[in-house]
């Protein structure tokens, strides 16, 4: 098992450019499937939940040309279908999250799908249910067999239809999406999620032929086509890493500048930073950290005590609440923060708390940081990624801590940030991968 060995206190300076967005690539690699023709993805990041995805369509038949180091075409014309039901098939998706919205491609193509059991963090449930539901009044049925963990999917016909989602489900909305725009008639999915990753998808699918509306809002309207075309798309820059390096910059007092943000599609993100107390300014399309000796929690109106949780778009990431409770650990002041999505997200706490942090978890949704101005510095020690938002959390932990810590089950980190270590490295950061 891969660890890091982390050098902390080190003040960083200098500019990085973030990644491909994680979550936008593995709805716009399954679109991939929708057609016969060519497409062609830019600024695609090389991280192991992407590459696995990538793998999973060459052994599906699709033909993948890599162009260069982030840009890759890829044309679905000969899938093989009867791999789809193949144990092998389902190991390998198993592994993955994202492979469950291939299902709504599939489904919507080839009339046949099959949904593994979802893999990926241990952050708690994640149902199907939203996904299986949507399927289902498109004229899709649906079976469970429990001997190999599998959900099949079949249809003579998908047939468009009204529906209302039971939660703005990003994964959920998408994998409707996909299915629908080659279905038979009209489909209109309201509270239907309205991420900037969806709104990308949907806006490739429709250079590609389909005929979606209402995009960047919850109610989208679906006229169904007949086939889709070959399009070319490039992927945002990863909001969660954004997010990520504002908080490292405050953490470890560094001086540090983000390139190419895409700032226009960020959303709270940067007000939500603002609220701990970070200062930076916004130029162009880059954000500049400056160094800060200490930064301070805002409180609400009335003085009461400041509280960040998550919500759908466009409220505030859930995959940033990691980040922000451990930023507020060094900050003046406190913060109480509200994890509603996923019930097991806040366990790392215990790391940080180990490290020195003064924080209370008050149950599996809910943890009060109090912020003591860096009177209580970190210490290293070692310890294990849990998941990959924590993972990065942690990291950021160390480097702002004193002494050595070791980061254990890296894995996780490598799985949503491409060479994170040596991207880090190039700002000063002292961190030793050790296989």
């Amino acid at each position: 098992m891969s660890s890091f060995e982390v050098i902390g206190g080190k003040q960083l300076k200098g500019s990085i450019v973030p990644q491909g967005a994680k979550n936008e690539a593995l709805q716009i690699l399954s679109a991939v499937v929708l057609t016969k023709e060519p497409v062609t993805i830019s600024n695609i990041p090389d991280i192991l939940d992407v590459n696995l995805l990538i793998e999973l369509l060459q052994e599906m038949g699709v033909v993948v040309n890599r162009i260069n180091q982030d840009t890759y075409q890829f044309q679905a014309n000969d899938i093989q279908v009867d791999y789809l039901a193949s144990e092998d098939f389902r190991k390998k998706s198993g592994r993955l999250r994202g492979s469950v919205m291939l299902a709504g491609p599939l489904l919507a193509r080839f009339k046949k799908a099959y949904l593994p059991k979802p893999g990926g963090d241990k952050i708690g449930r994640r149902r199907l249910d939203t996904h299986i539901i949507g399927f289902q009044k498109l004229g899709a049925h649906y079976a469970y067999d429990e001997n190999i963990g599998c959900f099949t999917l079949s249809t003579p016909a998908l047939k468009g239809c009204y529906m209302l989602l039971d939660e703005p489900s990003v994964t959920g909305t998408a994998n409707i999406v996909m299915a629908a725009v080659l279905a038979e008639g009209k489909t209109t999915i309201y509270n239907a999620a309205c991420e900037p990753y969806l709104q990308q998808l949907c806006s490739m699918l429709n250079r590609m032929g389909a005929k979606i509306s209402g995009i960047g809002s919850n109610l989208l309207v679906i006229e169904g086509v007949e086939t889709l075309r070959g399009t070319e798309h490039r992927l945002l820059p990863d909001m969660i890493e954004i997010g990520s390096f504002i908080g490292l910059a405050a953490m470890t007092k560094s001086e540090i500048t983000i390139k190419n943000a895409g700032v226009q599609h960020l959303g709270i993100i940067p007000e939500k930073f603002q609220q701990l107390g970070i200062q930076f300014s916004i130029q162009d399309d880059d954000i500049y950290i400056p160094s800060q000796e200490s930064y301070t929690i805002q409180t609400f109106m009335d003085g009461g005590i400041l509280t960040i949780s998550d919500h759908p778009w466009p409220g505030f990431t859930p995959d940033l609440l990691s980040i922000v409770l451990v930023v507020a650990t060094q900050a003046i002041g406190s913060v109480l923060i509200h994890q509603k999505m996923f019930e097991s997200r806040l366990f790392f706490t215990d790391k940080l708390i180990d490290m020195g942090a003064q924080i209370i978890l008050c149950d599996p949704h809910r943890a009060t940081v109090i912020g003591l101005g860096r009177r209580n510095t970190l210490r290293g020690i070692t310890m294990s990624s849990p998941d990959i938002r924590a993972g990065q959390a942690l990291l950021i932990a160390a480097l702002s801590a004193e002494g050595k810590s070791t980061i254990q089950n890296i894995e996780q980190i490598d799985r949503g940030y491409q060479f994170i270590d040596k991207r880090l490295q190039s700002l000063g950061a002292e961190i030793i991968r050790k296989a």
